[in-house]
């Protein structure tokens, strides 16, 4: 078999561990074929299979986990060791954030901090997955929860409240239906594990349904199905906002439920002395607050659900 080139086994562990292709290219700064090829190439030196491939992302097999485990420590060492040697570029700052929160809340603001602060060089990462700060090099982050995030600086920046929305087509077919009356309205399930529709009813009254239109594990892939018509959604109104605005979407009733997740500013120890942070961090709390200040309605104003 010879020797296996140390980059061939480096690439083997971005790809281990993010378990996304596009990721682990995006970060080797190749294509992503390029780089499934040289996952094949390593399976065939080593003839055996390490990844299961599928449409969501690899995963390893047993035999990929042995080898992670027996090299990936190592490949840690040298980059603890070298870290020290890295110039850093404080104007530059690399920002991960959900495809919700990024496209509809974040992004439409970005023209104001560039024209603020024209020397800051952003590097934005849309990812549905929590970014392992640890192993990978993202400075900051927007995550929705509940601030609790172990070995992670969290602050918080608002709350979130959801409302039934419904796309105008489905609107128009419904005719007189009562908009309050949710009984009379086909829904879509919500992919909280808490099921919020129970929530929505217990405060607001009415019966829940004893079956939905559908059920989805992911909000974008609820939105999406809301957007085209499929059904009522419990849609979460910071990242709806933009899709209400647009007329794309619009509130059933006037009621909002608050919820006890909110989005939070995250970043690891090693941030705190980064200068593109420390204005970074400055503009997004500003607009943050000025954000909270225009909301219809505050989740502070009423006990946030579970």
């Amino acid at each position: 078999m010879g020797k296996l080139p140390l980059g061939l086994l480096q690439q083997f562990v971005l790809v281990a561990r993010l378990g996304n292709l596009s990721r682990a290219a995006a970060q080797a700064n190749l294509t992503v074929s390029a780089l499934s090829h040289q996952m094949r190439q390593l399976e065939e030196r080593l003839e055996r299979r390490l990844f299961e491939r599928g449409p969501r992302g690899v995963t390893l097999t047993v035999e990929g986990c042995s080898l992670l485990e027996a090299v990936g420590e190592h490949f840690d060492g040298i980059e603890h060791a070298m870290s020290r040697y890295h110039q850093r570029r404080h104007e530059a700052l690399t920002l991960s954030a959900s495809p919700g929160i990024m496209s509809s809340w974040l992004v439409p603001r970005l023209p104001r901090l560039v024209a603020a602060h024209p020397e800051l060089e952003l590097s934005l990462q849309s990812a549905s997955v929590l970014v392992n700060f640890e192993r990978e090099p993202v400075d900051v982050g927007l995550r929705y929860g509940r601030g609790e995030w172990p070995g992670l600086h969290s602050e918080r920046l608002f709350g979130e409240w959801i409302a039934p929305v419904a796309a105008p087509e489905l609107i128009a077919q419904m005719g007189d239906a009562d908009p309050s009356d949710l009984s009379q309205w086909p829904l879509l399930g919500d992919p909280h594990p808490a099921n919020r529709w129970l929530d929505w009813f217990a405060r607001f009254g009415g019966t829940p349904p004893k079956r939905y239109v559908a059920h989805f594990d992911t909000v974008d892939a609820l939105r999406h199905a809301a957007l085209e018509g499929l059904g009522v959604a419990l849609g979460r109104m910071v990242t709806s906002k933009s899709l209400i605005d647009a007329g794309r979407l619009r509130v059933l009733g006037g009621n909002y439920l608050p919820v006890a997740d909110a989005y939070w500013l995250v970043y690891p120890p090693r941030s705190q002395e980064h200068r593109g942070l420390q204005v970074f961090r400055d503009w997004l709390l500003a607009e943050a607050a000025d954000y909270f200040r225009q909301m219809p309605v505050s989740p502070r104003d009423d006990a946030a659900l579970n």
